[in-house]
């Protein structure tokens, strides 16, 4: 799939750290382990992916891949990684198919992978799993790849317990926290544009070319657009600053079956829930109480989330300077990932609480199109002078209000005495006291 650098910049820009979601027009939306599951067909159930971060992992790289790493470095040379496993200059050639290419790329390396069980079968499958995670899962930016995940590898009947979607989607909130001049995002990026093809289908920049493929990621291709980036990019903000509300589509698997996907059943008990994620020293929250209408609820008024303090300190992957164990520094997180943290309801009939508390918090903040742009000075003065007047409205009707109500009361007060000057003056005290009342009432309304 061709990457979409408008749209990841785009959805970018949208992304509240402190939330840890999007901010669009018509309120907040999050990636779930129900679109990683259901789009990648990555395990997120299991264990957290969660343990020892190191200074350096120059020892245990050479120990457990044999292969040379620079001293004091946590970092494997791509190239010597790939030329282990017989994957350096592999590319594709001119008129191959996928199908074609992946059986020569399985061929050639055949010829440098052992071919029975073993403490070299056991090397091979580490490199590799070094390279998917590295380069693939959790990409970083430059070319060589970090070892952190190493020490997950080390005993091999373990990496498949491990819950590693939900460790990607920790790493995709994380990509998303990044700058917004940055126009990809770290990982697996076909993730986000097939998410944004599912449930922003109006933007039209996805294509539909393998219908009923699973996982759901294999049935997209990126639309090409020969446009400027720039002039793709503020189409796109234009574009979803007037999104169609009713267009969104909230719930886009309803329709989906399990078929040819076993591992929909031990993944669905986690889906809808609000949780903690983990990988390593990234423990972000899934804030799906944020997100009630992707479950079929409508939105209730919640307390919008502030800044955890489980932010990574730094951009840079190459080691934390002390040894740490997360699943003791991060020990009420991972519990709660063991408990499945805790399930989404909403009992309200209507979005609208909760659609003007978000509106006084983000305000202007939701458009970022140019034509879109608010002037927010102006917006206040604006309001300020539209509260003035009608305040001063307001205590002219009260004034209006006590005034009749006291001349309510002498009509009434004269009638039962039995002088009255509207009787002087040829009136009837009932009718008087009646259209006096009614005038009352129509001023209290207003």
């Amino acid at each position: 799939m061709r990457v979409d650098p408008a749209l990841t910049q785009a959805l970018r820009s949208r992304w509240d750290t402190e939330a840890s979601a999007f901010a669009f027009p018509w309120g907040h939306m999050i990636p779930s382990l129900e679109d990683v599951s259901r789009i990648t067909g990555l395990r997120v159930y299991g264990r957290a992916v969660s343990g020892y971060t190191y200074p350096c992992y120059h020892d245990l790289a050479e120990r457990l891949l044999d292969l040379p790493v620079e001293r004091r470095s946590s970092l494997v040379p791509r190239v010597a990684l790939q030329e282990s496993l017989g994957l350096f200059e592999a590319g594709k050639n001119a008129g191959e198919t996928e199908d074609e290419y992946l059986e020569r790329l399985a061929r050639v390396s055949r010829r440098e992978l052992a071919s029975e069980p073993g403490p070299q079968a056991d090397l091979d499958l580490r490199r590799f799993l070094v390279l998917f995670l590295g380069r693939l899962l959790f990409a970083t930016r430059g070319d060589a790849v970090h070892c952190r995940f190493l020490p997950l590898l080390e005993d091999l009947g373990e990496v498949g317990g491990y819950a590693w979607g939900a460790a990607f989607l920790a790493h995709q909130f994380d990509g998303l926290s990044a700058s917004e001049r940055q126009t990809s995002t770290s990982g697996f990026y076909p993730f986000l544009q097939v998410w944004a093809y599912l449930h922003l289908p109006a933007l039209g920049r996805g294509e539909l070319t393998r219908p009923g493929f699973v996982p759901i990621a294999r049935r997209w291709d990126s639309r090409r657009d020969t446009r400027h980036l720039a002039d793709q990019l503020e189409h796109l903000q234009e574009a979803i600053d007037s999104y169609p509300y009713l267009d969104v589509v909230w719930q886009p698997y309803l329709g989906e079956g399990d078929e040819g996907q076993p591992w929909l059943v031990q993944a669905r008990p986690n889906f809808g829930r609000s949780v903690w994620l983990h990988a390593l020293n990234l423990v972000l929250p899934l804030n799906l109480f944020l997100t009630q209408r992707s479950l079929g609820f409508r939105q209730s008024v919640v307390e919008f989330p502030v800044r955890d303090r489980f932010r990574r300190p730094g951009r840079s992957f190459r080691g934390l300077h002390d040894t740490t164990d997360w699943r003791e520094r991060a020990r009420e997180q991972v519990e709660n990932w063991e408990r499945k943290g805790k399930g989404v309801r909403s009992d309200v009939t209507t979005d609208d609480a909760y659609l003007q508390a978000y509106a006084l918090k983000y305000r202007g903040k939701v458009y970022k199109s140019a034509r879109h742009q608010v002037d927010v000075t102006g917006e206040i003065a604006s309001l300020r002078a539209l509260l003035q007047s009608a305040v001063q409205d307001r205590e002219a009707a009260q004034r209006q209000v006590t005034e009749l109500r006291s001349e309510l009361e002498r009509v009434r007060g004269a009638g039962a005495g039995g002088a009255s000057s509207s009787r002087s003056a040829g009136g009837s005290p009932s009718l008087m006291e009646a259209r006096l009342a009614g005038a009352v009432l129509r001023a209290e309304e207003a």
